[in-house]
């Protein structure tokens, strides 16, 4: 057995073991993560989203470092979701279409490496599953430019500070929510109606 494959193997095992009763984690890159989080707070199937930083080389960065764009994390969602309700394939679609996974290191005036696109995933299917999508959405050219979005695989998540915790259920009036995260919710609640909890 390769060590890739041992890696892999350990990674799959985790991802099925963390949370028992048959649910799954994701692990998602898409910008600021006030604007995936209330996103996927509202997908069917989802149990648990939670904001956090995935991706860097220091251990248990704070908002403050990662903002710096020096510890190599990106701002991330980490999804625990239930896969007999929504499948990962699901969950990638709804990630394509409410960031924009063509720009590198940036969405709209968030720029630095720790809004970049990632996916971090925690097994070989959904690796697969990510680079499939990639694959159709780049063939049916649902975007101008080439999607620059990075899969990876997951390591490790350091759960994001309290305050970051359903930000813009508890700051709706706040600029940044109303002017950043309000509009992409709106789309997703659009284009997701059917999906919705």
């Amino acid at each position: 057995m390769s060590f890739l494959t041992l890696i892999l193997l350990t990674l799959t095992m985790n991802s099925i073991s963390a949370e028992g009763n048959g649910l799954e984690k994701a692990t998602l890159g898409g910008g600021c993560f006030w604007c995936t989080e209330a996103v996927y707070k509202e997908l069917k199937g989802v149990v648990k989203a939670v904001p956090g930083y995935s991706g860097g080389h220091i251990k248990n960065p704070s908002y403050r470092e990662v903002c710096t764009g020096r510890t190599g994390h990106a701002e991330v969602v980490q999804i625990t979701f239930n896969p007999k309700e929504v499948s990962f394939a699901e969950i990638l679609e709804v990630f394509f279409l409410t960031h924009d996974p063509t720009t590198l290191n940036r969405q709209g005036n968030d720029v630095g490496t720790q809004y970049r696109s990632a996916i971090f995933f925690h097994n070989e299917e959904q690796k697969q599953t990510a680079e499939k999508i990639i694959k159709r959405f780049e063939e049916e050219k649902v975007y101008d430019n080439p999607i620059v979005t990075e899969i990876t695989p997951f390591d490790t998540f350091y759960l994001a500070e309290d305050y970051h915790h359903n930000y813009f259920e508890r700051n709706k009036d706040q600029p940044y929510c109303q002017f950043v995260v309000a509009p992409k919710l709106e789309k997703f609640r659009k284009i997701f109606k059917e999906q919705l909890k």
